[in-house]
């Protein structure tokens, strides 16, 4: 396993917690929400965690 593969890796994870992020921020406006929900917060939480990891790689 290499520092590349690894990194592609975290890319991957980082497209999936936006997807989530994004669905949850689609199910709340369908529910009528009107602030971000929580779990929306915590899945860009580790999404910018992710990426931070990712920048650190490329370094």
């Amino acid at each position: 396993m290499t520092v590349e593969h690894i990194r592609t890796q975290l890319e991957q994870i980082a497209e999936q917690l936006d997807d989530l992020a994004m669905s949850a921020l689609r199910d709340a406006v369908e529910e009528g929400a009107t602030t971000r929900p929580e779990e929306e917060k915590k899945l860009t939480r580790a999404r910018r965690s992710v990426e931070k990891a990712i920048s650190i790689l490329e370094a």
